[in-house]
């Protein structure tokens, strides 16, 4: 049995893939400068972090630093990859959309992992662009700037609430709505609101499709839906719970996640409680290992410990073979490919209905 550790669950998040969209430079660069620019281009703009507290922006920043592949991806996708000073937890190979892959492997690596603190404090940036910071068991990730040192080296600090302050919502996440929020907040901030707005539209078409191909599927008749994230450890399975994004996409997708009724983002549970599921379909949550090969190795080790582990070689799904094989950071991180999560999962659930 492999050895589960704490962090990995987030860890494996942390290098999602959740990427510049279009040509001619961003929407921010076509702004023109003079005392009636900040207007026309939607600036003075004012978000918010977990806390509620606010932040304003008078013009889009020059560069941006990312905390993981999650933001570095939503900037590409946004056109304003070509800001991007920096990131920390970087793609993998393969992590990226094809499109994106080369630019994005281009950026400064400040971090294997979090981003050392003074790295991060000198990096010039003046936006940092935070997808954890605030979740729930990954603390302060280490020695992170407090607001006065962020604000006394000049880097303006927002988050990506959809997976930064999942922990704290006070409701079940049931759709995509938050990671949308994201999208466009964070193209209000970079200059790139017609952009967003366009990301956002196609999202909606792809989730809007798949309800109306389920709409007549009562909810006691979808399947029941174990994520079981094998990078976590084996030891004891970790839940994603109804604050997840991941709870809103299978949800979306057709299915019915089975701890859906413990609040919070992520939860240890006990082999015996995923028994007493017995889930109709589960899915093998591996992170990117470089390539199709690897991903293939990796979800084949994780059906295999499912097949042969004396608590879980019962359960229907194992014995019926009815395994999803997509990977955990499509899954739990929020970003524009969420919508082709929920769809793909949807193909796989109801395969008669979404094509």
């Amino acid at each position: 049995m492999r050895p589960r550790a704490w962090c990995g669950v987030l860890a494996a998040v942390a290098l999602s893939a959740t990427a510049c969209g279009g040509g001619g430079g961003s929407e921010a660069e076509k702004g023109t400068d003079g005392a009636g620019a900040g207007a026309r281009s939607g600036f003075p703009v004012t978000v918010t972090d977990c806390m509620g507290a606010k932040t304003t922006f008078d013009a889009a920043p020059k560069k941006i630093v990312t905390s993981n592949a999650a933001g570095l991806e939503l900037l590409m996708w946004l056109g304003a990859g070509d800001k991007a000073a920096g990131t920390g937890f970087p793609p993998g190979n393969g992590a990226m959309p094809g499109q994106y892959a080369d630019r994005a492997a281009k950026v400064p690596v400040l971090g294997k992992t979090a981003i050392p603190k003074e790295k991060l404090l000198g990096s010039g940036a003046d936006l940092y662009v935070d997808a954890f910071s605030s979740m729930k068991n990954m603390g302060r990730m280490g020695d992170a700037p407090t607001a006065e040192e962020f604000k006394a080296a000049g880097i303006k600090h927002v988050f990506l609430k959809s997976t930064a302050c999942a922990a704290m919502s006070k409701s079940p996440r049931t759709d995509l709505s938050g990671v949308e929020a994201d999208i466009e907040e964070l193209g209000k901030v970079t200059g790139t609101s017609a952009r967003a707005a366009e990301l956002v539209q196609e999202m909606r078409k792809k989730t809007g499709a798949v309800s109306d191909a389920l709409k007549d599927v009562p909810a006691d008749k979808r399947p029941s839906y174990f994520f079981f994230d094998y990078d976590a450890g084996t030891k004891q399975p970790m839940a994603v719970c109804n604050r997840q994004v991941a709870n809103a996409v299978i949800g979306m997708a057709g299915g019915r996640n089975v701890f859906d009724g413990c609040d919070g983002d992520f939860k240890p549970v006990g082999w015996e409680d995923v028994v007493a599921k017995n889930p109709d379909w589960i899915q093998l949550g591996v992170r990117n290992r470089g390539s199709d090969e690897a991903n293939a190795k990796a979800f084949d080790e994780a059906a295999e410990f499912l097949k042969n582990f004396p608590a879980t070689k019962d359960l229907t799904a194992v014995k019926e073979g009815r395994f999803v094989r997509i990977g955990s950071e499509r899954t739990t991180i929020g970003g524009v490919r969420s919508a082709d999560t929920v769809r793909e999962i949807a193909h796989t659930l109801h395969p008669d209905r979404v094509k």
